[in-house]
């Protein structure tokens, strides 16, 4: 009977034992926890005011409870979206707790006003699932404004773009060797940070002075509308024939135009009219042993305005190139970088140069820079760069002397309208009092109307703009 009782009492205390055992919580760091998706998109192109609601588990996959320190919105109270944790609707809901093999509901909703011009379009935030000294996150991404959006898009055959919608690029757009993509004028194209916008074919831009196209980045509230590097660039790829881009505004990018290897048409591979290339962070037009051909193109506030490598073909007339230091980027490299040669893995490539400048004015402002126009030549290759009316900063003897004709304005102040780098505020139009000493000193060209669409009277002014 004793011996009853004593093993009544051991099974009863081991049951107990075991029972509290797999009722406490697992503390350790390499704890198991999965969540059922690691981004939530919300694909769908709203219309009116509307909202979609989705979900992921968060399963503890573990033989002991599990206890959440907590999961947070971490947008909070003034995020687009509304979170719901196994019952709990909140921004933030704390000490969760999951019993073993066992999982919970996050329910999340988008409410999104599709008319507010303002949005981003693409509208971003994350749940922070914190446990065990471990932060796991579930990115949630949703379409703010009505667009056309494209993810991981090639463009094949014929196609003509139109003003009726913007057009969002996700993830990068290609242009197929034997496709044209035409862009009329007015349309908005933005692009993500993941998104380049790749040229294997051919682009026809074709904006005009008052609706222009525009290529920036999807950002559009105003904390990330004025950033550089907000998207990859546009890359004319050596295929790429005969592009021609007017009246475009290419801005915000990490590099604006790329251009690779000459035409093998006996036409431009690039040709800009009347373009404006700005904030870019790195180039602003990068072109390499390429064609490109520019009129009344204003290029500012690049980290590189405009660099030329390994050689090429190239034409700028009536251009204004110019860089102040500002918030966002430090002026510290010349307005114009051209060389007959690359050097790549130790190896020095060489390529002939011939690049014509005609009508322009070279300027920068703040930084570190005491010449803004550099040419550097490896004796390998010729090298022919002419310089016909020119305004440009440069310090002491100029070792460029012989390439400039015509009106040569060394250390000039173009006297720009109005330059505000507290306000981020640019505007290279020239002052009319005094009178600007680009003011009739050109010569005449083929291109007779400037950057905002107005003729050019009698003897045309230096820059992009006529007075």
């Amino acid at each position: 009977m004793a011996c009853l009782k004593y093993t009544s009492f051991i099974i009863f205390f081991s049951i107990l034992f075991f029972s509290c055992k797999k009722e406490s919580f697992i503390t350790s760091q390499q704890a198991r926890l999965y969540t059922s998706a690691d981004t939530l998109l919300y694909d769908t192109i709203f219309t009116s005011v509307g909202s979609i609601t989705k979900s992921f588990k968060i399963s503890n996959n573990n033989n002991q409870k599990l206890r959440l320190s907590k999961v947070k919105l971490s947008g909070g109270a003034s995020s687009f979206f509304k979170m719901n944790v196994d019952g709990v609707s909140a921004n933030e809901v704390d000490n969760i707790e999951i019993n073993a093999n066992d999982s919970i509901y996050v329910f999340v909703q988008v409410k999104i006003d599709p008319t507010i011009a303002n949005l981003p379009f693409i509208i971003t935030d994350s749940i922070l699932i914190d446990y065990n000294n471990n932060q796991k996150f579930v990115q949630l991404q949703a379409y703010g404004q009505n667009a056309i959006f494209l993810n991981k898009v090639k463009l094949t055959g014929n196609i003509t773009w139109n003003d009726s919608l913007p057009f969002v690029i996700l993830g990068g757009l290609l242009i197929d060797s034997n496709a044209v993509l035409t862009i009329d004028e007015g349309t908005r194209i933005y692009l993500h940070p993941d998104a380049p916008l790749l040229v294997d074919g051919t682009l026809i831009v074709q904006g005009t002075p008052q609706d222009r196209v525009v290529f920036a980045g999807d950002r559009l509230d105003p904390d990330y509308r004025d950033f550089p590097a907000s998207w990859p660039g546009i890359y004319f790829n050596g295929s790429s024939k005969e592009n021609d881009m007017k009246f475009a505004v290419i801005k915000n990018a990490y590099q604006g135009l790329i251009a690779q290897d000459l035409s093998l048409t006996g036409v431009p591979k690039l040709t800009l009219s009347q373009c404006i290339i700005d904030n870019i962070y790195d180039a602003g037009i990068l072109g390499i042993n390429t064609n490109i051909y520019a009129d009344n193109c204003l290029i500012s506030n690049c980290g590189k305005n405009i660099q030329l490598t390994l050689g090429g073909d190239y034409s700028f007339v009536n251009c204004t190139v110019v860089s102040y230091s500002n918030f966002f980027i430090d002026h510290k490299n010349p307005v114009l970088q051209a060389t007959n040669f690359a050097e790549q893995d130790n190896t020095i490539f060489v390529a002939s140069l011939d690049a014509t400048f005609t009508n322009c004015i070279f300027w920068g402002e703040g930084g570190s820079v005491d010449n803004e126009i550099v040419i550097t030549k490896n004796s390998s290759a010729s090298l022919s760069a002419k310089f016909n009316n020119t305004i440009y900063k440069v310090k002491d003897v100029d070792p460029l002397d012989a390439m400039f004709t015509g009106n040569i304005l060394k250390n000039t102040d173009p006297l720009f309208d109005s330059v505000n780098i507290s306000k981020n505020y640019y505007d290279f139009h020239f002052t009319k009092d005094p009178a600007a000493p680009a003011i009739d000193k050109g010569s005449a060209t083929p291109y007779t109307t400037d950057l905002d669409g107005y003729a050019r009277v009698g003897i045309p002014d230096l820059g992009c703009y006529e007075k």
